[in-house]
């Protein structure tokens, strides 16, 4: 891998990471149908947030910010 795009790569990690922290996990919309008279439906749209444990999102953040290291230093060196 390029020492660029190591670089691109660790910064976009980096990013990724911060906002999974800010926003504390992966917001979605959930459509449920609940209730079904013939041809007739009547759903519920629900927000809901996919939870991200910590574990993973630090990872993100550390793996990003090794990428960013390794690239700075190669494009240097």
């Amino acid at each position: 891998m390029r020492s660029t795009a190591m670089f691109v790569t660790g910064i976009v990690l980096i990013a990724a990471g911060t906002l999974l922290v800010a926003f504390r996990g992966i917001p979605y919309t959930s459509r449920e149908v609940i209730l079904k008279v013939g041809a007739l439906n009547a759903t519920a749209e629900t927000e809901k947030t996919k939870q991200v444990p910590p574990i993973v999102t630090g990872s993100i953040i550390a793996g990003g910010i090794l990428l960013v290291i390794v690239g700075a230093r190669r494009s240097h060196g």
